[in-house]
């Protein structure tokens, strides 16, 4: 017997989503992964980009952005609060590839070369790249975030999918069943 691709019930256009989810989840943890591994190379990777002066600042930023990106990686892969892990991916990855794009233009004019043959190692796990090829694989994973913001991914999602257990009512409950109740004293 022939076994379905799809799990029952789950269609090619909720299957999308969920791929999606899981790929930008497992590309941030790859690439938060090389980071964390190697603090020290990121942190004078981020030093390269002449944004911040302060020292703590920059050692914050080379410690925590790693460890943000696995974390959301992880979220996604669970298909634990997709939409807001989406959002906040989708910011990063806007400023991440504004700051990738103005530091290749001071690259470009530094070495007076074409747009396209600028190459260098933008921090992203990777190791060097062309910006040609950088730019667009940043706006495709920026634009798989924002697909993810319209809610799409929910299939396979941890929360939708484990068995809701018995326990006391949730506060919705509460604050209803406390209305009923001043409102029959009334």
């Amino acid at each position: 017997m022939k076994r379905p691709l799809l799990p029952a019930g789950l269609s090619a256009a909720d299957a999308a989503p969920v791929l999606a989810r899981w790929l930008l989840g497992g590309l941030f943890i790859y690439m938060g992964c090389r980071k964390a591994l190697h603090p020290d190379l990121f942190h004078e990777l981020l030093r390269e980009y002449h944004m911040v002066q302060s020292p703590l600042a920059l050692n914050t930023i080379a410690i925590a952005v790693p460890w943000v990106e696995v974390f959301c990686g992880l979220l996604l892969l669970a298909g634990i609060a997709v939409r807001g892990t989406a959002l906040l991916l989708a910011g990063m990855l806007a400023v991440f590839t504004a700051v990738v794009f103005h530091r290749a233009l001071g690259v470009q004019a530094a070495q007076a070369i074409p747009f396209c043959a600028v190459k260098f190692d933008c921090g992203c796990g990777g190791g060097p790249e062309f910006i040609c090829a950088k730019l667009p694989e940043n706006i495709g994973m920026f634009l798989l975030a924002v697909c993810l913001l319209a809610g799409r991914g929910r299939a396979l999602c941890a929360l939708y999918t484990w068995p809701s257990r018995p326990g006391p009512p949730g506060p919705g409950r509460r604050i209803s069943a406390l209305s009923r109740t001043s409102l029959d004293k009334q």
